[in-house]
């Protein structure tokens, strides 16, 4: 941390209390005076575009620490920047869960979600934002940070194999021709089992991290992330061709000869160029934005390729206004409920994507520290992860309660601070504000749940093979490439890879087909995890390493040693001789 941040607490220190009139007079100079309402930032630095052989500015703009005092519009703005940059991610687990590759819920129940997820993620962000102490104990709940919660995705490729099973064993209806039917019980199933399963996050939350750091290294996450995003690119692209529903299918009724289906406007077969197009301008803007654009340019690059997207589409005749016409002018939790039950063979699974929340979240807020110069290792350090995780558990289980799939804490936000260099908590508030009001006005969920297939695919492919992208990072940054952990990489990849690749491999295992519910439940569950390849890479890495002895192993500069710190040669005192030879030399 730098000298002239003053102390790296998450609260500052007490200040007398302040009259009533003291408080008012704060409130008239934040919004009537300029220096309130604007201050001296640099605001062009925000929108000032990327162009080559263009002077760049060398003067960096003043950091606002977490309770610095921060300018009204400059709070807003950058809460608005917050709001984008998370925007694409809390909307894609919804759509792609309620749509043709979940439940196939209807389209009034798929815009509710939508509303829903963006409603709940600015509620649950406060509670990370604000931190708790719950008295009496030594405990929090929450970070005290820019810690913003959005839905996981890695509960995506474990709903959509559950879904699957569902259809297969009867739970939700099939039409005669084999169409999947709409099945909200399913989804209610879901939102029940994922309420029991988050209690595991709230007991992980009172395990010191360096414990859970040893049963969970990134010699266990990394692998396990990079596959939930690898897992999950299949869904992407398949979405970029025209959709993953029945028309992507190989065998399909005549309803869906094209995508979605034939009564969609501008429909055309699965695969067709101009769906390929569609999503391509998604990706290439997303590109330009990265390489020309400004900081806000690149952190909401995503949203900014989405709407590049969809602005094509409806030029050309894809987009649908009939959606967004009947949707309500607003929407807000509750206003559709599912009914909550528990799905023996979710439990287990569910379980695996609440410790992986866990790893996830610690990781997170470690980085959320390091951009907020806050330091990344003692008593105060351990406190915020365990608030943390205590905050992710319990909304997980609010989620739930909220009709929402599990919450975790986001990473993406981490860039934004690092970007604009503003850790200031009255940003965070400000994106909650935005969240929820966007999740309010149901006619932008609306829009959201309309916009094409192709369009969205390009998007989400994108967003999907940056978590595989993660994963790589988190195993190159915190483990050393010995040949014990080589050998425990490759064994966890092999069957997480094939899992992967080939879903089915599992299904003709077992071939009890008794009466016995409890049973066909428990031999559902075990083949669940084992046709989701990050759940086995994640069981083989964590037994491997536990198992198998640390070594020393020597490469030709350093001494790798079991604690990950490497020797030089050099340094040992046998070379010294050689050393004085060589200078004599």
């Amino acid at each position: 941390m730098d000298e002239d941040q003053g102390p790296s607490q998450i609260a500052p220190q007490p200040a007398p209390r302040r009259s009533i009139s003291d408080r008012l007079q704060g409130i008239k100079k934040a919004f009537l005076t300029r220096d309130g309402l604007l201050g001296d930032y640099d605001y062009a630095f925000l929108f000032r575009p990327n162009i080559p052989f263009l002077r760049k500015r060398r003067q960096a703009s003043p950091f606002f620490g977490l309770n610095d005092k921060l300018p009204v519009f400059l709070a807003l703005l950058l809460g608005f920047q917050h709001a984008l940059a998370m925007l694409a991610g809390i909307i894609t687990p919804p759509i792609i869960l309620s749509g043709a590759a979940g439940v196939n819920l209807e389209t009034n129940l798929q815009q509710y979600l939508v509303s829903t997820a963006l409603i709940v993620s600015g509620i649950l962000s406060m509670i990370q934002i604000t931190r708790f102490h719950i008295l009496g104990t030594p405990y929090y709940i929450g970070t005290g940070l820019i810690s913003v919660v959005g839905v996981s995705f890695t509960v995506i490729p474990v709903a959509q194999g559950a879904f699957a099973q569902m259809y297969a064993n009867g739970f939700c209806p099939v039409a005669e021709d084999g169409t999947k039917l709409p099945c909200p019980d399913a989804y209610g199933a879901l939102l029940g089992t994922a309420a029991v399963a988050a209690l595991i996050e709230v007991v992980i939350a009172f395990i010191p991290p360096r414990i859970m750091l040893r049963i969970f290294p990134p010699l266990v996450t990394g692998p396990t992330v990079m596959l939930i995003g690898i897992n999950l690119i299949e869904s992407g692209f398949k979405n970029w061709l025209g959709g993953s529903g029945p028309c992507s299918d190989a065998t399909h009724i005549a309803f869906y000869d094209k995508c979605p289906d034939i009564t969609a406007p501008h429909a055309l077969p699965w695969g067709s160029p101009e769906y390929l197009g569609l999503g391509f301008s998604v990706f290439v803007t997303i590109i330009l934005c990265e390489r020309f654009g400004s900081p806000i340019m690149k952190s909401t690059s995503v949203i900014i390729g989405l709407l590049t997207g969809i602005i094509i589409a409806a030029a050309t005749g894809y987009f649908s206004r009939s959606g967004i016409d009947q949707a309500p002018v607003a929407s807000f939790v509750w206003v559709h409920t599912f009914k909550l039950t528990v799905y023996g063979p979710l439990v287990l699974p569910l379980i695996a994507v609440f410790i992986i929340c866990a790893c996830e979240a610690i990781g997170d807020i470690t980085a959320s520290c390091d951009v907020s110069r806050l330091e990344v290792s003692g008593p105060l350090y351990e406190t915020r992860i365990q608030g943390g995780v205590l905050a992710d558990g319990i909304n997980g289980i609010l989620a739930a309660l909220g009709t929402m799939t599990p919450m975790t804490t986001f990473a993406q936000n981490n860039g934004v601070i690092a970007l604009t260099r503003c850790a200031n908590r009255t940003a965070g508030y400000c994106c909650c504000f935005f969240l929820i009001l966007a999740g309010i006005f149901a006619k932008f969920a609306a829009a959201l749940v309309a916009i094409p297939s192709a369009v969205l695919g390009g998007m989400t492919t994108f967003l999907f093979c940056s978590v595989a992208v993660s994963g790589i990072a988190i195993i190159c940054r915190g483990t050393p490439f010995t040949r014990r952990n080589r050998f425990i990489l490759t064994a966890g990849l092999a069957l997480g890879y094939g899992a992967t690749l080939v879903p089915n491999y599992f299904d003709n295992v077992f071939t009890y087909n008794g009466g016995n519910k409890g049973l066909r439940g428990f031999l559902d569950a075990i083949a669940l995890i084992l046709e989701t390849g990050f759940a086995v890479t994640a069981l083989i890495t964590i037994i491997l390493n536990l198992v198998l002895p640390e070594e020393v192993e020597e490469t030709d500069e350093r001494v790798v040693t079991p604690d990950s710190r490497a020797v030089h040669k050099d340094d040992n005192p046998s070379n010294h001789d050689g050393m004085e030879s060589d200078k004599l030399a």
